[in-house]
């Protein structure tokens, strides 16, 4: 198996890697990834919900959407210093990556944002990476997210175009692009993914990772989150994913993006501590941790800062520090000299130096 960064995948290359048979399919996964990254290193991040609840969208599976009653009370944007708080206590675990996230339906300029850049800052003079999640966003805010010292930012595509309609109506999977085209003007990497056991098909997760794999550079972080069933969602009762989806998921995503980051995101609680490190093997070299044992809300359950210590000790690993890969995912200290997303596959075009290139 080849570790080549490739941006021109088929579905039947992608379905054939996918299908090979498991133990094949994770030996493959993880040659490729010691190609690209030590094996023995993992980068340990921490969720903060700096603005709970009350979104407008009506995401099938989320618990913050005002659509639905999921239990999730609204919470005002967090004051800085119970930010920094947060993002000392993580440091002091190992976590490398703080990630704040507000359920918004995009940003808005005014004194809110104002906040948010001046957390950005503040936990980026403490020493670590800092994401943000904030929903759709300009090219203009983007680049003041960079100057305010932002590392990544997260936008999932959830899943492929065409299901993706099906699951939410509020935006589309071409406004998710487009965000993804404003954040790839900027320096600033980018962390994009998607979700499992939405209902989707295998050829829908595939088209979700051929979507992914198109852009230019790939993205340095992809996320693999597990649907937590949130009750009171359209998605409270979906079946469970097994075990052995996630891990070919793991593994197909590392060999089709061999330097980014896979990550190994919600859902991670419902695993063994053996699939979990089945996982690793097969390419996942990032998890989020957390001292509540929950991600943003405490309707996505984590595994706690002293389970994963105690997890990664016993499989060998070590807690990788910040800002040790910022240009080795794909190769460019600027982004900007590397930026395009296959046509064929959003149909998109962006003023120059495209993020999104028709």
């Amino acid at each position: 198996m080849t570790a080549e960064i490739r941006h021109d995948w088929s579905l039947a290359e992608l379905k054939a890697i996918h299908d090979t048979p498991l133990l094949e399919l994770v030996f493959q996964a993880a040659a490729v990834h010691r190609r690209h990254h030590d094996p023995r290193e993992m980068q340990v991040s921490k969720l903060i919900s700096i603005k709970t609840g009350a979104c407008p969208e009506d995401c099938a599976y989320c618990a913050q959407s005002s659509r639905y009653s999921t239990g999730v009370a609204p919470e005002r944007l967090m004051e800085k210093e119970k930010v920094l708080e947060i993002a000392s206590a993580a440091k002091d675990a190992g976590v490398s990556r703080v990630c704040l996230g507000a359920a918004w339906r995009s940003v808005r300029d005014g004194e809110q944002f104002d906040r948010v850049l001046d957390m950005v800052r503040s936990v980026t003079d403490m020493g670590l990476e800092v994401c943000c999640t904030l929903g759709m966003l300009t090219e203009t805010q983007a680049r003041r997210l960079e100057d305010a010292g932002l590392y990544a930012y997260n936008h999932n595509l959830d899943s492929s175009a065409e299901f993706y309609e099906t699951i939410i109506t509020t935006r589309t999977h071409a406004d998710r692009l487009r965000t993804i085209g404003s954040v790839r003007q900027t320096n600033v990497t980018l962390c994009s993914g998607g979700i499992i056991g939405l209902g989707e098909s295998v050829e829908d997760r595939l088209k979700m990772l051929k979507t992914l794999a198109a852009i230019q550079p790939q993205p340095e972080s992809v996320p693999i989150n597990i649907l937590s069933r949130v009750p009171g969602t359209p998605m409270a009762d979906n079946a469970d994913v097994p075990d052995w989806d996630v891990v070919r998921m793991i593994a197909t995503a590392r060999i089709v993006m061999p330097a980014s980051d896979v990550r190994l995101t919600a859902g991670r609680a419902k695993l063994s501590p053996a699939v979990q490190a089945l996982c690793f093997l097969a390419g996942a070299n990032s998890i989020f941790s957390s001292e509540t044992e929950f991600m943003l809300t405490k309707a996505v359950p984590s595994p706690s800062y002293k389970a994963d210590q105690a997890l990664l000790a016993e499989l060998g690993l070590r807690f990788r520090e910040p800002f040790s890969r910022r240009d080795e995912a794909c190769g460019q200290p600027d982004a900007r000299e590397c930026l395009a997303v296959e046509a064929s596959d959003i149909g998109l075009a962006t003023a120059e130096p495209a993020g999104v290139a028709s």
